[in-house]
């Protein structure tokens, strides 16, 4: 019973985020494997790929300013309605860089429909449920994403169907939102983010964001075209991102809470160099299935570490610096999440096929090393009390101020 009282308030946008996540998960991998179908080059798939990061990082600054202009609700439609019709002129246009243009739209037009979603979700969450919100809104992140890659399974990525399923569950997610009676919340200002500052109070933090997201970046966008060109159908294809993304959701939490209750750059750090090791013995695979399974636990340890390293910020960070600082850190991710699938594309396109989760490992060990250097030569200064670990996804800006509501400051302090 007390679940459905927290669920009450925020039902119906929360069936919107699902059909909206629903869409977008289908889209990013569909879009991998219909390029790779029309010939598209592996180093431009990358660079295809990266327009929807760069336009998602943009979107996280223009989107508020829309917000502001036209409210929340027809700020939704506006941006639900460019999503959709950007997802079926991928059909219209088969060309490679009319698609590069098309993802960037669709990355600045979704990110604003996620922070139109988080920043409802804060006005209608109370004190005592935020961090319970935080977890079921996480949950349903994970749980769309994981089932949009089945919907592979519905059709071939040589017709239309997948893309016109992408655009009518984008159109879906506007009937909850544009039904609901609930009032529309303020637009509040957020305090800018200062990366000089960030990197110089919390250097471990920083490099853990940029180079998480280097990893992931390509892990999203690249793995579609990895898994297929080692000879996986749709259906393979679907189970490697599926797995990866459940192992995400079962790891983070005992991952998180040990890290709670110990020295947190020394689990970060073996999260790190487990994580390395098993994208090297990615190549080495003998089988399909035994490369879904080291997806499954690569999946597992990668998807902690963007967690952790907002956790050790808000270990490092004083109070009254950590909404900027969240900020910062979700821009640093998406820089590195915009970056890596040029990078991983163009070493594929020179190096193999081969050359991805080699790139990912490279990546990680890099981050493994910067983070036992820290350990042993530099003490990194914690604030009084320490973080918690809140499982997350890359999601938007508000998010960050569902999971760390209770560690800013009062407005008497």
């Amino acid at each position: 019973m007390q679940i459905l009282s927290v669920l009450g308030p925020i039902r119906s946008i929360l069936i919107s985020v699902a059909l909206l996540l629903l869409g977008n998960g289908l889209i990013n991998t569909l879009l991998a494997l219909r390029g790779t179908a029309e010939g598209f080059s592996t180093p431009f798939l990358g660079l295809i790929m990266s327009g929807y990061f760069a336009g998602f990082i943009c979107g996280s600054f223009a989107g508020r300013h829309l917000i502001r202009r036209m409210r929340h609700i027809r700020t939704f439609a506006f941006c639900a309605a460019i999503c959709a019709s950007a997802a079926l002129l991928h059909l219209v246009f088969i060309d490679p860089w009319v698609w590069l243009g098309l993802r960037f739209v669709y990355g600045l037009s979704y990110i604003t429909l996620i922070t139109v979603i988080e920043s409802w979700l804060n006005s209608q969450a109370v004190p005592s449920e935020r961090g319970r919100i935080f977890a079921i809104y996480m949950a349903v992140n994970l749980g769309a994403l994981a089932l949009a890659q089945q919907i592979l399974r519905l059709g071939s990525t040589d017709g239309p169907l997948l893309f016109l399923l992408v655009s009518i569950l984008i159109c879906w997610a506007l009937l909850p939102i544009t039904l609901t009676s609930k009032p529309e919340p303020e637009v509040s200002g957020r305090p800018r983010a200062n990366l000089r500052a960030l990197a110089s109070h919390a250097p471990l933090p920083v490099a853990a964001a940029l180079l998480s997201g280097l990893a992931m970046g390509a892990f999203w966008a690249m793995t579609p075209v990895y898994t297929v060109k080692l000879g996986l159908d749709n259906a393979g294809v679907a189970l490697v991102m599926s797995l990866a993304i459940v192992g995400g959701a079962i790891f983070q939490i005992p991952v998180g809470r040990y890290s709670d209750r110990h020295d947190r750059p020394r689990v970060l750090n073996w999260i790190v160099l487990l994580a390395a090791g098993t994208a090297a013995l990615m190549p080495l695979a003998p089988s399909p299935e035994v490369l879904t399974g080291l997806y499954f636990l690569w999946g597992g340890l990668a998807f902690t570490l963007y967690p952790l390293s907002v956790a050790q910020m808000v270990d490092q960070l004083p109070r009254d610096e950590m909404v900027a600082g969240s900020s910062a850190m979700l821009m640093l991710h998406g820089a590195g999440c915009a970056l890596a699938p040029v990078l991983a594309g163009s070493l594929m396109g020179v190096l193999g096929i081969h050359a991805l989760p080699i790139y990912i490992a490279l990546v990680l060990a890099g981050l493994g090393g910067f983070i036992f250097y820290r350990r042993r030569r530099v003490t990194d200064l914690t604030r009084g009390t320490a973080g918690h670990f809140e499982p997350m996804v890359q999601a938007g800006p508000e998010s960050l101020d569902l999971a760390f509501e209770d560690q800013k400051p009062n407005a008497d302090t």
